[in-house]
């Protein structure tokens, strides 16, 4: 087999390996909804106690991020500002919240 071809299949394998390494993540992460923060606080709304999970950041400005579940799916949003919760949900605040880009 020629050098040419070696590479050629090292690259293949390469590129097949980093495909399931992102499909096992996607299977890691689940389904995950970006929406407006508006759409976010009218879905908890739906909800009688709403969980939330929280986290506060940002460089040169204050950004806020949340995370719920609701019907199986995993609903996030980021506002510049703190949303107005419902009352009754559960807010468990976080340091750092890792999500896929989306």
């Amino acid at each position: 087999m020629s050098a040419g071809a070696v590479a050629g299949t090292t690259g293949a394998a390469g590129s097949a390996g980093y495909a399931a390494a992102m499909a096992n993540a996607i299977k890691a992460c689940g389904t995950v909804v970006r929406v407006d923060p508006e759409v976010f606080t009218e879905m908890l709304a739906r909800q009688d106690s709403p969980l939330v999970v929280r986290t506060v950041g940002g460089i040169f400005s204050t950004s806020y991020r949340y995370l719920t579940s609701y019907r199986g799916l995993a609903f996030h949003c980021k506002s510049p500002t703190e949303l107005r919760l419902p009352q009754g949900t559960e807010l468990i605040h976080v340091k750092k919240m890792s999500m896929p880009d989306i």
